[in-house]
């Protein structure tokens, strides 16, 4: 129960998922390019990716599993990361902030 729709300027196809009746959160991604594909999550930095799937810069919020022509897909994997990003996208700011702290292992440092 996901929206979809184009975003020409970032040249992404967008997800959103419905939160409450009348907002809307976007969680993720597909991002075609010639060589390969991203599949990103605006809020990759409070996924537990326990195949490391995800790139990305530590500290940076958005994360993406980069799919190339003949990799074998760890469909699970990326499934599992869809439903998460599905549960953080209505979470709030400071929820999300506390989960990706915890999953750092930083939360036992607080």
């Amino acid at each position: 129960d996901v929206l979809e729709r184009v975003r020409p300027g970032w040249r992404v196809i967008g997800y959103d998922v419905p939160i409450g009746r009348r907002r809307t959160a976007y969680f993720a991604w597909i991002m075609p390019q010639r060589e390969h594909v991203h599949l990103g999550f605006v809020h990759g930095d409070s996924l537990v990716d326990p195949a490391h799937l995800l790139d990305g810069e530590p500290g940076v919020r958005a994360r993406w599993a980069t799919l190339c022509p003949g990799d074998s897909i760890d469909e699970a994997g990326l499934a599992a990361l869809l439903r998460q990003a599905v549960e953080v996208a209505g979470l709030t700011r400071a929820e999300r902030m506390w989960r990706s702290i915890a999953h750092d292992g930083g939360a036992a440092d607080l």
